[in-house]
Order: C-alpha cells, then sequence, then structure tokens
C-alpha cells in the first residue's frame, strides 16, 4: 500500500518587512563543517532530554538515575548551539531524547527552528527538521509539531503485542503508542518505525512488523542492538544479525534495494508487496562510519562525534563562558578534528563490556 498524500497548514511567519532600495546583498554560502577524513556534516541529532518513561532492556537500566535540571542547557542554549550548527551548513536536525516530548517547553524551541526551513533561494538554513520518540505523548502534540515545520518522525517501536510491549519496555502501554501513531496519521506526519531486531524477543514478528507497516503506509527499519552502557542484561543473547533478518524476509517479500537515502545510516529497499520502504542499519555486521555525516549532542551540551567512541567536546562550557558567536563557530572548527573514523562495536563472548559507558538515551541517539 502506497503511503498517504500528506497536507500540511502553512508555518508561522514573521511580521513582512518592506524591501530595501538598491541591489540585494551578496549573501556568503555556509563554510562547512569537515572532518579530517573529508567527511562534510550536514546532520545533527539534539537531545532535548536524558528521561524517559519507559525503561527498554536494550537502551537503559531499569533503576536509571536521570540528571538534576541545572545540569541542562536551557532550550535557549540548546537553539543557540543549533543556530550555529545551521550557520555551519547543517540541513537536518533530529530531536531526541531520552524522550523529547518530556521537555517542558519544547514547542517553543521546536518553532523556533522550524523558522529556519529553507526557502530554495537561501543558502543557509535546514532542509528537515524531525524527532524521534516512543509516542507515548504523541497524542497530545503531534498537530503541534505539524504546524510547526516538522513532517515526519521515527517511532521506536519493537513489538506489536502488548504483553510483550510491557516486558520489552518494563513499563509501557502499546494503546497509547497506537493512539499516538492514529493522531500523527490525522496530522499528515509521515511516521518511520524502528525495530530494534532481538534474538528470542521479536525475531517472531519480523514479517508481521512488515505486513502491519504496510497497512498503515509507514516504512520500517530494523536496527542491531548497539553495546551502549549497562543496562543489565545479555547483550550476546539479544544480538541478531541483521543479514539473518533480511535473508528470512526474503522468503516471503521482494525487496529491491532502493536508491533512498535520509542522510542517516539506514540502507533501504523497496518492498513490491507492501509499496513501502525497509531500510537496514547495520552497525555491527556492515558499518557505514565512511559514510558518515552526522554529530549527536546532548542534552548537557557534549557534542559527541561518533555514537561508538569518546571523543567530544563540552559547548556548554563554551556556551556559558561568555565567548559568543565566535567562540561557539571556533569550538566548532575544533569539534572537527576530533571526529573519529569509525566506532569499534563489537558484541561477542569475549566483549562482554559495552563499547561505552554512556546509555543511549544520554547520548541522544
Amino acid at each position: 500500500m502506497k503511503a498517504m498524500t500528506r497536507s500540511f497548514p502553512p508555518l508561522p511567519q514573521a511580521a513582512a518587512r518592506p524591501l530595501a532600495e538598491g541591489p540585494r546583498p551578496q549573501v556568503e554560502p555556509p563554510r562547512p563543517l569537515v572532518d579530517a577524513f573529508g567527511r562534510t556534516v550536514t546532520y545533527l541529532r539534539l537531545s532535548v532530554t536524558d528521561r524517559c518513561d519507559l525503561r527498554c532492556a536494550y537502551c537503559m537500566a531499569e533503576d536509571m538515575v536521570f540528571l538534576p535540571k541545572r545540569d541542562l542547557l536551557s532550550l535557549e542554549e540548546l537553539e543557540t548551539v543549533a543556530l550555529a550548527f545551521i550557520r555551519r551548513g547543517v540541513r537536518k536536525i533530529r530531536i531526541t531524547g531520552g524522550e523529547p516530548l518530556h521537555r517542558r517547553g519544547l514547542m517553543g524551541l521546536i518553532e523556533n527552528l522550524g523558522r529556519t526551513l529553507r526557502p530554495a533561494e537561501r543558502e543557509c538554513g535546514l532542509d528537515e527538521l524531525t524527532l524521534t520518540t516512543n509516542a507515548t505523548r504523541l497524542a497530545e502534540v503531534a498537530g503541534d509539531l505539524a504546524a510547526r515545520g516538522v513532517r515526519r518522525i521515527n517511532v521506536s517501536l519493537d513489538t506489536l503485542r502488548p504483553e510483550r510491549f510491557r516486558a520489552i519496555t518494563r513499563r509501557g502501554d502499546l494503546d497509547r503508542v497506537m493512539a499516538g501513531l492514529a493522531a500523527a496519521d490525522r496530522a499528515g506526519l509521515a511516521v518511520k518505525i524502528n525495530t530494534v531486531a532481538l534474538r528470542g524477543v521479536n525475531e517472531d514478528e519480523i514479517d508481521a512488523l512488515l505486513a502491519w507497516c504496510g497497512t498503515r503506509g509507514y516504512d520500517l527499519t530494523f536496527i542491531e542492538t548497539m553495546p551502549l552502557g549497562d543496562t543489565g542484561t545479555d547483550r550476546i543473547d539479544q544480538y541478531l544479525p541483521l543479514t539473518e533478518v533480511q535473508a528470512r524476509l526474503k522468503r516471503h517479500w521482494t525487496l529491491s534495494e532502493s536508491a533512498h537515502r535520509t542522510g542517516g545510516p539506514a540502507r533501504y529497499w523497496d518492498c513490491r508487496e507492501t509499496g513501502t520502504r525497509l531500510g537496514f542499519i547495520t552497525p555491527l555486521t556492515h558499518n557505514f562510519c565512511e559514510g558518515c555525516n552526522r554529530v549527536r549532542l546532548t542534552c548537557t551540551g557534549m557534542l559527541y562525534l561518533c555514537l561508538g567512541q569518546d571523543d567530544s567536546l563540552d559547548l556548554r562550557a563554551v556556551l556559558r563562558d561568555g565567548g559568543g558567536a565566535a567562540a561557539l563557530d571556533e569550538a566548532l572548527d575544533r569539534a572537527m578534528t576530533k571526529k573519529p573514523k569509525g566506532h569499534d562495536f563489537i558484541i561477542d563472548r569475549t566483549s562482554r563490556a559495552p563499547a561505552v559507558s554512556r546509555h543511549m538515551s544520554t547520548t541522544g541517539g
């Protein structure tokens, strides 16, 4: 089934100003952020909180200790950093968490960033502003997201079975997620479902998830579990290579490789029977580091240059030391020299410890 046609209300606009007389000034194109390996960073994943109402077993420990409010960047500081990245050529920002819809005042940040969505004639600005959510609060805000420039969202969903959902998330209510998805459909938001493939947990739902996404017009991406943080579970037993998942799916579905790219790490296939796309994110069986175009800012202002390494730069200190835009710009240049060639994700019997100690929820996905 083909995805539905989307229509959106106009974005809020600033009051019109009279045009100045004379020729228009020349606008310098943004100076791109290029790392030591020649990769241009055009994608920022912006974490607004480390908090989440779920405790997914592959993501975080059950008894998480979250950060005090004083350690977080304010929404104004988050916007300042985001605008600095946009001035340097970032074209896509994904709002992440924890669960981003838990951050009070988030809609104001999204509205302000939505105003930077780039008209065709402008050199600097966003092509896309998007969000990843567990959808437990989506029913309340789906329309507001669409009104502020968000056109598509990613929803984390690992099962269609209520009891299994509660077990994976250690507390979640699948009905709330489904209500959120229904609200997203009504608001005209395009939805992509992200599913972590877990051996012995949800591998028997692989075909069912693809079929269900087809009936809803949703794209679907499978993700390999990543060795980030101590979650209190054994990832070796959970690890399901996506080469195996893809081989299983090809028994029942006609998949053809797609040229579609979103700026993220997924590689896509078109599914003939559903008319939707199927993605695979494979940090372990086939890393995607050679084409990495992204960095991650945590809610505390730590800029991580790689999901699977500890290379980072403290932008909160830069912001609060009063150096202004020039200091922030210099810090971004410095960050590019720190971006590593790739991650060192390993899951095997000899490498039980996480690749990095921080949890996915504190890194921003």
